[in-house]
């Protein structure tokens, strides 16, 4: 992992089209700004993690409907 210090107004750049901006630092919150187009998701990660596991389960569901439907 690549740990970087940054301050009220500064970015960081990923890869050409992706900017992470610091827009502000209150106590032990820090909030930020992303630009990055639109063909590029951005979740929060625990967002991101329930998304993963719905998919997960859906794919499963959808396995065992399909071994019904074998049977049948």
């Amino acid at each position: 992992m690549l740990a970087l210090s940054r301050k009220e107004n500064e970015a960081i750049v990923i890869g050409n089209d992706i900017e992470v901006t610091i827009l502000e630092v209150k106590g032990d919150q820090v909030k930020i700004g992303i630009s990055a187009p639109k063909s590029v998701p951005v979740y929060r990660k625990e967002l991101y993690l329930q998304i993963k596991e719905t998919n997960k389960e859906t794919v499963e569901q959808a396995n065992v409907v399909k071994e019904l439907n074998d049977i049948l």
